[in-house]
C-alpha cells in the first residue's frame, strides 16, 4: 500500500502538464525551470499561487500596506509643509503679502475747470491702465487673489480741519487726508447723500465720510469744512455723502492707506498725553488733480494681493525668484515703460517672508524624517523576515527544481513572474489609493518612495532564493564580526559630528546625520543585544536548572541556542523591535521637549502663568486683587506696582529712565524662578528699613557701571530715594525684554515713603487660571471703559496660539503616524519569527507530548523560549533611546516647533521612553501569547497524526 502523503511531497511542484519522462524514463527538463514556454511558465505560477492561498494573501496585505504607507507619508509631508506656508503666511495680513507700487501723481496744471476736469479723467485713465499693466507683469507660478487689488490716489499730508461742530479732544482739531478709490462702490453701500462728484476745478472740494468717522469727528452731511496748512493756501471740503462698508471683513479695508477711512483713528501723544482724531475722505473721479494741492503732493498706489492659497512649499524658491523680479529685476524695468509711470517704486516684504518660511521647513525637515526612516527600517527588517520565512518553507522546492536540471536564471525568472503578480497590483492599488486620500500637486516623492518600496518586496524572495541556491559558503566566523565593527565605527563617527558642528543650519535642508544617527544606534543596540542575549539566557537557564521542574530550564536553554534551534538567535526581529522603541522614544523626547519649551516661552512672555496689567495711570482695585488670588487653580499670587517713567540718577551722569518695580522679595523671587525671567535670592534685598538708608535693588546688567560711589537716587513717583545696587537681572516677569533697563525694588521699605506704590498696577499669579473668569472679574472690579484697556493674560492661552502652527501639528502628526506604522511593522518581525520557529518547535512539542507533557507546561515552554528575546528587546530600545537623547539632544534645536526662540538641547524625560518601551513589550507578549496558545495546538496534532519527518 502507498502510504500516506505527507504535508511536505504535497508542497513538491509537477511541471505543467504532469511528471513528464525523458528517454530512459528519466524525469524531463521541466519548462517552468528553464524558462521554455511561456504558457507552462504562466501555468507553474498559477499553481504555485494557488498552492499557499494564504501566504499569497497575507503577502499582497502586507505590500498593500507597505506601499500606501510609502504613498502617503511623503504627500502628508508635503501637505502639512503648504499648510504651514499659507498659516504663516496668513498671520502677516494682506498688506506684507501684497505687491506694492506706488509713483507720484502728476500735478494738475493750470486752466479752467473744464481742462482740470479733462486732467482728471485722465490721470484716472492713466490709473486704470497702470493697473493693467502691473497684473499682466505677474510671474507664472503665482497668482493674485480674488479678492483684486486695492489702488487709487491719496494726497501725501493731511491737513488740520475747522468748522463748527467737530470734536477735539485735547482741543486738538482732527486732521484729514484726502483719497480716490475707483472700487469703492463696489465694497461699500451709501447711507445718507451721494457719491462725490465734480470739484475738478477752485472752490470746495465734494468728499464722502463713511458713517463712523463722521460720527466720530462731528460731521454730518452738508458741513463745510476748512482744512489749513503751514505751507499752502486754505482749501475747503463739503461733505456730501455718507456710506458704510458692505463687509467690515473685507480685506479691501485692510489696507493701511484706508486704515482710518472706515473708522476714524484716535491718536495719542504719550509724552504730551493729548489726543486727536486722524480721518481719511474720499474725493470723486474729478477730485483727482485737487489732492495734489490738499497734500502737497498726491501719490498713485496699487496694491495687488498675492493668492497664498496656491502658494506650494516646494515651488517656494522660483516663486521668490519671480517676485524679486517684479520688485528689482527685469519685470520692474520693463514695468517703468509699461505703466507709464517712470518713477513707479515696487515693494514687496514676499521675499523676507518666503526666506523665513523656507527657514522654518528647513528647520523642521530633520525632526519630521525621524519617524518615516524609522518605519523604513522597520518595514526592510520586515521584508528580509518574509523572505527568510518563504525561504524555509520552499527550500526543499527550490533544491529539487535546481536538481531536476532547472537554471538559477530561470528559477529566479520564475519567482519573479510569482512575485510580480502579487506585488503589482497590491502595490498599484495602495499607490491609487495614497492619491486618492491624500491630494497633493506633487506626486514624484510619493510615487517613487512606493516604487522602491515595491522594487524591494519584489527583489526580497528572489534574492534570498538566489542565496539558497548558490549552495552552502565556508564557514568566515569573522565576517560578522567586521560587519558589526564597521557598523560601530559609522555610528560613532555620525554621534562625534552631530555633536561636534550640531544640527545642519538654517537653511541647508535635511541634515542626514540628525537621522541616520538614531538609526545607527539602534542598530548598534541590536547588534549588541545579540552579542549579549545567548550568554545571559544560558545563566538563566543554569538557574533554572537547579529547580524542580524541567519546563523553564528547556526553554530558557533553547532560547540561548536560538529559536529555531540555530547558533544564535535572529538578529533581525531585535533590529525591528530596537529601531521601533528608539526611534519612537527619541521622537517622543523631542515632542515633550516641544511642549516644556513652549509652556516655558509662554511663561516668559505672560512673566507667569497669568498677568493682569492696568492701563497707564490706573490701578487694579483690592477687590479684584483678592478675588482673583481665590479663583480655582491658582497656587499663589501677588500684586506689583511699575513706574514706567522712573528716573535714576548718580551724581556724574545725567538720569536714564528706568522701569521700576515694586513687589515683595520673597513672592516676586519664587513667580521669576517658575517664569525663568530674572532669576534672583530674595536675600538679597533685605534691609533698607530705616529711613535714611539705601534702598537695595536689583538692576538690569545694561545699567552697570551707572552708579557713584556704589548708590544711585531714583525717582519714583515724584519721590526721590537713595538706592544701593546688589545684583543684576536679566529681564524680569514684569519686563521680560533682556534689553530693557529695569529696576527691581522691595515693597517693604518703599511702600512707606511712595504711598502710591501700595496700590498694584500689576497681578501675577502660577497655576492652572481660567483665562475667562480672570476677565469676568476684571469686568466685575473695573470701569467700563478702564475694563476695556486692561491687559489680561495667560500662558496657557499663548502656548495655545504657539501650538497652533500648522508646522508644529503636522510634524507632531507624521511622528505618531510612523510612531504606529513602526510599531505594527515591529509586532509582525516577532509573529514572522515566531511563525518561522514554528515547525520546528511544534516537533520538539510532539515529542515532548509522547513523554507526558501537559499541553499548559507546552505554552509555558513556549513563552519562556521566546519571550527572554521579544521582552529584552524593548528594554534594551529604552536603553538605546536614552543615549540617543543623551548623545543627540545637545545638538537638536527645537525652536521651529516650539513657535518662539529657546536654547537648544533635549530633556532626558524617562516618562515618553518607558511608554514606549513598555507599550511595546505588552503588545509583543500578547502576540506571542496568542500564537502559542492558538497556533500551537494545532500543529502539535498535525504532527501527531503526520508522524516526524525530521
Amino acid at each position: 500500500m502507498t502510504g500516506p502523503t505527507t504535508h511536505r511531497e504535497a508542497d513538491r511542484p509537477e511541471p505543467p502538464g504532469g511528471r513528464a519522462t525523458g528517454p530512459g524514463g528519466g524525469a524531463a527538463r521541466p519548462a517552468a525551470a528553464t524558462g521554455r514556454g511561456h504558457g507552462a511558465g504562466a501555468g507553474w505560477v498559477r499553481t504555485r499561487l494557488r498552492a499557499a492561498p494564504l501566504a499569497t494573501l497575507l503577502s499582497a496585505v502586507l505590500v498593500f500596506v507597505s506601499v500606501l504607507l510609502a504613498t502617503a507619508l511623503p504627500r502628508a509631508l508635503d501637505r502639512g509643509a503648504d499648510q504651514a506656508l499659507r498659516a504663516y503666511l496668513a498671520e502677516q495680513g494682506p498688506g506684507p503679502t501684497s505687491l506694492v507700487a506706488t509713483a507720484q501723481t502728476a500735478g494738475p496744471g493750470p486752466g479752467s475747470l473744464l481742462v482740470a476736469t479733462a486732467r482728471s479723467e485722465e490721470l484716472a485713465a492713466l490709473l486704470d491702465s497702470s493697473l493693467a499693466a502691473l497684473r499682466a507683469a505677474v510671474g507664472p507660478d503665482y497668482r493674485l487673489a480674488d479678492s483684486g487689488p486695492v489702488y487709487g490716489v491719496r494726497a501725501k499730508n493731511s491737513r488740520s480741519l475747522a468748522g463748527p461742530g467737530l470734536v477735539r479732544p485735547s482741543d486738538i482739531a482732527p486732521n484729514l487726508d484726502l483719497l480716490h478709490l475707483p472700487q469703492i462702490a463696489s465694497h461699500s453701500r451709501l447711507v445718507e447723500g451721494r457719491w462725490p462728484s465734480g470739484g475738478g476745478g477752485e472752490g470746495t472740494v465734494p468728499v464722502a465720510l463713511s458713517k463712523s468717522t463722521a460720527d466720530s469727528i462731528g460731521a454730518k452731511v452738508g458741513s463745510v469744512l476748512e482744512g489749513s496748512s503751514d505751507i499752502a493756501s486754505p482749501m475747503s471740503i463739503e461733505v456730501v455723502g455718507l456710506f458704510a462698508p458692505a463687509d467690515p471683513a473685507d480685506v479691501y479695508w485692510s489696507d493701511t492707506d484706508t486704515s482710518c477711512l472706515v473708522q476714524a483713528c484716535l491718536k495719542w501723544d504719550k509724552k504730551q498725553e493729548k489726543s486727536w482724531w486722524d480721518a481719511s475722505a474720499l474725493v470723486g473721479p474729478e477730485g483727482i488733480g485737487r489732492l495734489a494741492g490738499w497734500g502737497t503732493l498726491a501719490t498713485d498706489f496699487w496694491r495687488l494681493p498675492v493668492d497664498i492659497g496656491a502658494l506650494r512649499a516646494e515651488r517656494l524658491p522660483e516663486v521668490a525668484e519671480q517676485i524679486a523680479s517684479y520688485v528689482s529685476g527685469p519685470t520692474a524695468n520693463r514695468l517703468i515703460t509699461e505703466s507709464g509711470h517712470p518713477d513707479i517704486r515696487i515693494t514687496s516684504e514676499l521675499p523676507k517672508l518666503f526666506a523665513a518660511a523656507e527657514a522654518r521647513r528647513q528647520a523642521a525637515a530633520p525632526l519630521a524624517a525621524i519617524g518615516p526612516a524609522g518605519v523604513a527600517g522597520v518595514a526592510l527588517v520586515v521584508f528580509c523576515l518574509a523572505a527568510g520565512l518563504t525561504g524555509d518553507r520552499r527550500e526543499a522546492e527550490l533544491a529539487l527544481l535546481l536538481a531536476r536540471g532547472g537554471s538559477r536564471a530561470g528559477i529566479l525568472r520564475r519567482l519573479l513572474g510569482e512575485g510580480a503578480v502579487i506585488v503589482l497590483p497590491a502595490a498599484v492599488l495602495a499607490a491609487t489609493l495614497g492619491v486618492l486620500l491624500l491630494p497633493t500637486p506633487r506626486s514624484a516623492p510619493g510615487l517613487l518612495s512606493a516604487a522602491a518600496v515595491a522594487l524591494a518586496a519584489l527583489l526580497a524572495f528572489p534574492v534570498r532564493a538566489f542565496v539558497l541556491l548558490s549552495g552552502p559558503r565556508a564557514a568566515a566566523p569573522r565576517r560578522r564580526l567586521v560587519a558589526e565593527l564597521l557598523v560601530l565605527a559609522a555610528t560613532a563617527a555620525a554621534v562625534a559630528e552631530v555633536r561636534r558642528r550640531g544640527v545642519a543650519p538654517a537653511g541647508a535642508g535635511l541634515d542626514p546625520l540628525l537621522v541616520a544617527a538614531p538609526l545607527l544606534l539602534a542598530l548598534c543596540g541590536g547588534l549588541l543585544l545579540a552579542r549579549i542575549q545567548p550568554p545571559l539566557a544560558r545563566l538563566a537557564a543554569r538557574a533554572a536548572g537547579r529547580g524542580r521542574g524541567l519546563t523553564g530550564f528547556l526553554g530558557l536553554a533553547r532560547a540561548a541556542r536560538g529559536n529555531a534551534g540555530g547558533a544564535r538567535p535572529s538578529v533581525l526581529p531585535l533590529i525591528a523591535l530596537l529601531l521601533a522603541v528608539t526611534t519612537g522614544g527619541f521622537g517622543s523626547a523631542v515632542l515633550a521637549s516641544v511642549d516644556g519649551a513652549r509652556l516655558e516661552a509662554a511663561r516668559g512672555d505672560v512673566g507667569g502663568d497669568a498677568h493682569v496689567s492696568a492701563p497707564p495711570r490706573e490701578e487694579l482695585a483690592p477687590e479684584f486683587v483678592r478675588a482673583a488670588g481665590a479663583l480655582p487653580g491658582v497656587r499663589s499670587s501677588l500684586g506689583v506696582w511699575t513706574d514706567r517713567d522712573a528716573l535714576l540718577m548718580s551724581d556724574d551722569l545725567a538720569g536714564t529712565r528706568v522701569r521700576a518695580v515694586v513687589a515683595d522679595p520673597a513672592a516676586y523671587a519664587a513667580l521669576s524662578e517658575a517664569a525663568g525671567r530674572g532669576r534672583f535670592d530674595p536675600a538679597r534685598l533685605a534691609g533698607g528699613g530705616a529711613a535714611d538708608a539705601p534702598v537695595p535693588v536689583l538692576i538690569s546688567k545694561n545699567l552697570a557701571g551707572k552708579d557713584s560711589g556704589g548708590e544711585f537716587r531714583i525717582h519714583l513717583a515724584g519721590v526721590e530715594l537713595r538706592a544701593r545696587p546688589v545684583g543684576l537681572v536679566e529681564g524680569t516677569p514684569a519686563e521680560p525684554s533682556v534689553e530693557a533697563a529695569v529696576v527691581v525694588v522691595p515693597a517693604g521699605p518703599v511702600t512707606a515713603r511712595v504711598p502710591q506704590a501700595a496700590h498694584p498696577n500689576h497681578w501675577f499669579a502660577l497655576g492652572t487660571v481660567d483665562e475667562d473668569r480672570l476677565r469676568e472679574l476684571v469686568r466685575a472690579h473695573a470701569p467700563a471703559s478702564v475694563a476695556e484697556r486692561t491687559f489680561v493674560h495667560t500662558s496657557a492661552a499663548v502656548s495655545a496660539k504657539l501650538a497652533g502652527d500648522p508646522l508644529q501639528h503636522a510634524a507632531g502628526q507624521l511622528f505618531w503616524t510612523s510612531l504606529a506604522a513602526a510599531a505594527g511593522f515591529a509586532l509582525l518581525s516577532v509573529l514572522l519569527t515566531l511563525v518561522r520557529a514554528a515547525p520546528e518547535r511544534a516537533a520538539l512539542l510532539a515529542r515532548l507530548r509522547t513523554m507526558g507533557l501537559r499541553p499548559r507546561q507546552g505554552v509555558v515552554l513556549v513563552l519562556t523560549e521566546s519571550l527572554p528575546q521579544v521582552l529584552a528587546a524593548p528594554l534594551g530600545g529604552a536603553l538605546t533611546a536614552v543615549a540617543a537623547i543623551a548623545l543627540l539632544g545637545p545638538s537638536v534645536d527645537v525652536s521651529t516647533l516650539v513657535g518662539a526662540t529657546v536654547p537648544a538641547g533635549l530633556g532626558l524625560g524617562l516618562r515618553p521612553v518607558l511608554a514606549q518601551a513598555l507599550g511595546l513589550a505588552g503588545l509583543v507578549a500578547l502576540a506571542v501569547l496568542a500564537e502559542a496558545a492558538v497556533t500551537g495546538r494545532r500543529q502539535i496534532t498535525t504532527e501527531l497524526r503526520a508522524g516526524d519527518q525530521r
